[in-house]
């Protein structure tokens, strides 16, 4: 896949697994979730959705790891990163893990979820706040609003 106009490119810790995104994400956000607390082992996940024709993964094929049904984690199979999500119900998108991108501190998040999980010393900057993940159908609207402000 070739991509052209803007382009950020990143990778896994040992730079094994390679990733390219290409434009602006649909949408940013943090998950606050026990799961991400433990996969990332941090207060939470931060990630940016593209489009999946977006995003070019190189190197080393990744690996499912956390969860293993409709929700998939894919991490570098030698240091073990994890670099993206897919999940069906979502449609052709890829969750990118922002971090795993050069420049994560322009991926300001959008949106939260999960908050319900969240610890408590925990504050972002986020506009929107769920309790647990959004109804799928709230989506299109959220998406509409990030790319009218600019996240």
């Amino acid at each position: 896949m070739t991509f052209d106009g803007n382009v950020t490119g990143g990778g896994c810790r040992c730079g094994k697994v390679q990733l390219k995104v290409r434009g602006r994400p649909v949408m940013t956000m943090v998950c606050h979730c026990t799961g991400c607390q433990k996969m990332t082992a941090s207060a939470f996940s931060l990630s940016s959705l593209y489009p999946e024709d977006n995003v070019e993964v190189s190197g080393l094929e990744p690996v499912i790891g956390g969860l293993h049904g409709d929700l998939r984690h894919f991490f570098c199979p030698h240091c073990l990163s994890w670099m993206f999500t897919r999940f069906d119900a979502m449609g052709p998108f890829v969750n990118v893990r922002s971090t795993m991108l050069d420049d994560a501190a322009g991926f300001t998040p959008f949106m939260e979820t999960c908050a319900s999980e969240k610890l408590p010393w925990v504050q972002t900057p986020a506009r929107h706040s769920y309790p647990q993940f959004p109804p799928m159908e709230d989506f299109p609207r959220l998406m509409g609003e990030f790319a009218e402000t600019g996240g």
